[in-house]
């Protein structure tokens, strides 16, 4: 059964679609069947993969509201074991449609339910609101990311986010985690990135990772390409971060490809 993680954080700006992008192709680097889901309506992940939105005939929107067989829509990128389920600009009305639905809250579940076990992972790109579509993302996640830039207002709305994930953990999906949270934009010449980093891990301690994602200008420009940072700049400093941040999660998650159980079978074979 592959791992879903639900990327999420309602204000704008803070790299979530960049890390769906980037974290999925360094998980897909690493041999690790991956997937994303675009939920966010502006298709930025979608665009970020070399795709034209405009050109996107069937996306998750046919998905969740008229229960398209995902499987039937899934694109190839050019990033090896790297899929993407793409979003269109329809998806904005979804929420509305979905109102009057049952089960309104989990159809992104049963998107998910159908694809877990073709991938190792599923990333969803959520949009920037904590609207009933990130709900459903949250819903369907074994655990989500919270990406966190290391600027002023950082913990802006980060309270309510937690909130809104407890109450999913209540409500809807008490197997949900919190994977971790991302501290992006960090400038190590500046005292405020500093200080927004230390703060934050002061709040929330082992929650964050220890993998921090750095200004890089390769990594910004790397979406006008259609390409994730591992395929535009390899070399980078944002590749490095990301495929960093890939490894911390298979560590944490014990799904490093030599685990403790195999090593030890091969120290005994010797």
């Amino acid at each position: 059964m592959g791992k879903v993680i639900a990327i999420a954080n309602q204000k704008g700006g803070v790299g979530k679609t960049t890390t769906a992008i980037n974290l999925g192709a360094s998980l897909a680097v690493l041999e690790f069947r991956t997937l994303i889901i675009d939920a966010d309506p502006q298709a930025n992940a979608t665009s970020g993969v070399g795709l034209d939105p405009k050109a996107i005939k069937t996306s998750i929107y046919e998905c969740i509201i008229d229960d398209v067989d995902p499987k039937g829509i899934i694109i190839s990128t050019n990033t090896p074991n790297l899929d993407l389920i793409p979003a269109h600009i329809d998806l904005v009305g979804a929420e509305i449609e979905m109102i009057n639905l049952p089960n309104r809250e989990r159809m992104m579940k049963k998107v998910t339910s159908k694809l877990a076990e073709d991938y190792d992972f599923i990333i969803i790109d959520c949009s920037p609101s904590l609207g009933l579509i990130t709900v459903n993302a949250l819903t369907a996640a074994d655990s989500v990311i919270v990406p966190v830039q290391c600027e002023y207002f950082a913990l802006e709305g980060l309270g309510k986010l937690l909130n809104t994930i407890k109450i999913v953990q209540s409500r809807l999906n008490p197997e949900l985690d919190i994977e971790g949270i991302l501290l992006t934009m960090y400038d190590g010449r500046l005292r405020l990135s500093k200080q927004v980093a230390e703060e934050v891990k002061a709040h929330f301690q082992q929650m964050v990772f220890d993998t921090m994602i750095t200004r890089n200008t390769r990594l910004s420009e790397a979406p006008s390409f259609g390409e994730s940072i591992i395929m535009f700049d390899a070399t980078s400093t944002g590749a490095v971060n990301y495929l960093n941040l890939a490894r911390e999660i298979l560590q944490n998650n014990n799904l490093t490809k030599l685990n403790q159980q195999e090593e030890n079978n091969v120290i005994h074979e010797n």
